[in-house]
């Protein structure tokens, strides 16, 4: 069963937090705010802190659960699996996954509305990918401590894990971790109402002048269209929509490690 909670913020080191936040007030429509350290870039649905420090890198992710009870049954889940919790309150605690990023939960009271944006393209924040050079131990930390559900597997031809797509509520991945020679951040996605609307979003880059990085295509795990830009750092920020749906209970599934498998219609970014 999943823990019900949806992914509500990001927070990224940068060498140039000003560059980043600027790429993405462009790019993804985004009002950023110097806030004590850090740079806050919201808009309706969506938000990224930017802070100094190590480009590539994800300080944190925030998870905000939809209702007190799945709140409460997390903490609970925690405490049993003895997961040592920091920053711990009424309405929020955090733990530290095994690369030294924090994950933090939030009770469903303590977010506060996002200020609107001024555009009319709409896409919420929807998920985030990791690189990791040990993709198991940090999937294994993610289902087996905190709760997450496996959706799907990427195994190559020795069976060695290669990629993986966890959620926390029906859609089919909030994570996805990619095997990689260094533990890095690989991309965020915010999610799109329908097809026609990631069209909008592809035009509103162009008009833009930013080139798209990746896509558009479609990812086999998960099923959705997508497309990709990349900021300075090398990050990735992507666009989706119709993302897949998982009715309760849904098995796992198992995918070879091919260009095919990352984008059915095209070229793959293949991380290892």
């Amino acid at each position: 069963m999943e823990i019900g909670a949806s992914l509500a913020a990001l927070e990224l080191y940068s060498s140039d937090p000003a560059a980043i936040a600027s790429f993405y007030a462009k790019t993804f429509c985004l009002s950023c705010d110097p806030t004590g350290g850090s740079i806050d870039c919201h808009a309706d649905g969506r938000r990224l802190k930017v802070f100094a420090g190590q480009a590539g890198q994800l300080r944190r992710a925030v998870f905000r659960f939809h209702s007190r009870s799945d709140f409460d049954a997390h903490r609970r889940l925690l405490s049993t699996r003895g997961i040592q919790v920091s920053e711990p309150g009424a309405s929020h605690y955090t733990v530290s996954d095994p690369d030294g990023r924090w994950i933090t939960f939030l009770a469903p009271e303590v977010d506060r509305p996002m200020p609107p944006g001024d555009s009319l393209l709409r896409a919420r924040l929807q998920h985030f990918a990791l690189r990791s050079p040990t993709p198991t131990k940090l999937v294994e930390f993610f289902v087996d401590d905190l709760g997450f559900v496996l959706s799907d597997r990427v195994l190559d031809a020795q069976g060695d894990l290669t990629a993986a797509f966890m959620r926390t509520d029906s859609e089919h991945h909030s994570l996805a971790i990619f095997r990689a020679p260094q533990a890095s951040f690989d991309h965020f996605s915010c999610e799109a109402p329908d097809w026609q609307q990631l069209r909008d979003w592809a035009d509103h880059m162009a008009r833009t002048g930013t080139d798209l990085a990746w896509g558009i295509g479609r990812h086999g795990p998960g099923n959705d269209t997508f497309l990709m830009v990349r900021d300075p750092d090398g990050n990735m920020g992507e666009i989706s929509a119709e993302l897949e749906v998982c009715r309760p209970g849904r098995p796992a599934g198992v995918w070879p490690h091919r260009p095919q498998t990352l984008n059915q219609w095209g070229v793959a970014i293949m991380r290892s």
